[in-house]
């Protein structure tokens, strides 16, 4: 079975990147992780200081990894144009 170690491995090696690369993009959504805890998640499974990477870190990674590829999405419009909102104003006194 595939585990969530062997993904972040995968990924990691096709996207080319480095370890600063993903704590960089594990910060991108508040999430942080030193060097160190990122080097045990990429240990063989039969070393003493590896550590199982829980669905937490993938998720986060992955969140991560969409805005460091594409960028955060813009911010939601609320549908009504300033010029509108005047109008809404005048309407309403």
């Amino acid at each position: 079975m595939i585990t969530n170690n062997d993904i972040l491995k995968k990924l990691r090696v096709a996207l080319s990147l480095r370890n600063d690369d993903i704590i960089e993009i594990l910060g991108l959504v508040n999430f942080e992780m030193t060097k160190g805890a990122l080097g045990d998640l990429f240990r063989s499974e039969d070393h003493d200081g590896y550590v199982e990477a829980g669905d937490q870190v993938l998720r986060n990674f992955l969140n991560g990894l969409i805005i460091y590829k594409r960028g955060k999405l813009p911010e939601p419009k609320t549908g009504i144009k300033e010029d509108d909102e005047d109008d809404v104003k005048q309407k309403g006194t």
